[in-house]
């Protein structure tokens, strides 16, 4: 019932990736990066010495790197170590207990750790977008594409590229930096993708992705984009007034933190934290262009 011991084998290469039925091109501008499930527990069933796994976690690193580099979000998903047993539902059948049993193993793998400024989302199901607020953290980020990678590749990776396109966001499979329970599961998990849900390319192609269009912001643009993140009409807005208090929450202000590195405006959570108003965090912004400007 639970996860046998898996094998290693050879990561498909370009030269294995399957034509795509689509025309799509991975802009990075449009899109997210989703760091699936990598948790010691999952890819603890590859054993210490796996040469699948040094592939797929160098391969990661790059797209994780790429990504950053660009402003581009970061999102994983992590299963917690308690789940109850409605929480779990069907899965205990299908898997037994899962990191229940093994709760010291929840970390995501060091090589591919999130740091403070990428999203960590709940994982409950097979699917990312199921019981998480990762479609509403597209939209608010203004994403409409998902560059996914990680483990497993016919399992919660193929579920969750299955969901984005139902809820037309364009899933890219990166088809190098997924690993699953073996070459033929790994194989027909991006034919079907390349079929029938998203596109399939590599990691050399995700990783030379540039944004599509030239992008800046005004005091205007950042009070619309405030607007949509708050609980608050126009009209009572206070540019001097705590956007906690408007009801801005952490991981909307992470988004905008995202945002605005693909701009080129370098900020932090504890930059915007400092004075949470619309007129404080133009303030900052226009020392940080300055700053550019004068580099």
């Amino acid at each position: 019932m639970a996860i046998q011991a898996l094998p290693s084998y050879p990561m498909p290469g370009q030269e294995s990736l399957p034509r795509n039925k689509v025309d799509w091109t991975l802009e990075p501008d449009r899109a997210a990066l989703l760091i699936h499930d990598m948790q010691e527990y999952f890819i603890g069933f590859y054993g210490e010495q796996s040469p699948l796994v040094d592939q797929l976690l160098a391969n990661i690193k790059r797209l994780r790197d790429h990504f950053k580099a660009l402003g581009a979000p970061v999102i994983y998903t992590a299963q917690p170590k308690q789940q109850s047993d409605e929480d779990r539902g069907l899965l205990n059948d299908m898997w037994g207990p899962g990191l229940n049993a093994h709760p010291h193993l929840d970390k995501i793998v060091q090589a591919v750790a999130p740091d403070e400024n990428d999203t960590v989302l709940v994982k409950w199901r097979y699917s990312a977008f199921k019981r998480s607020p990762l479609a509403q953290l597209m939209k608010d980020m203004g994403r409409d594409q998902l560059a996914i990678c990680g483990v497993y590749g016919h399992i919660g990776c193929l579920t969750t590229t299955l969901d984005a396109f139902m809820q037309d966001i364009k899933p890219f499979v990166i088809g190098d930096a997924i690993a699953d329970f073996s070459l033929d599961d790994h194989l027909m998990t991006l034919n079907y993708v390349s079929r029938r849900c998203g596109a399939v390319i590599g990691c050399d192609a995700a990783t030379s992705a540039r944004p599509s269009r030239a992008s800046s912001l005004t005091k205007k643009e950042l009070k619309t984009q405030l607007l949509t993140m708050v609980e608050i009409d126009e009209e009572q807005f206070d540019p001097n007034e705590n956007l906690i208090d408007y009801g801005l929450d952490s991981v909307r202000t992470m988004a905008i933190v995202s945002e605005w590195r693909k701009l080129g405006i370098d900020v932090s959570f504890v930059d915007l934290a400092r004075q949470p108003t619309l007129n404080g965090w133009w303030e900052l912004i226009e020392r940080k262009l300055a700053a550019n400007a004068s580099a």
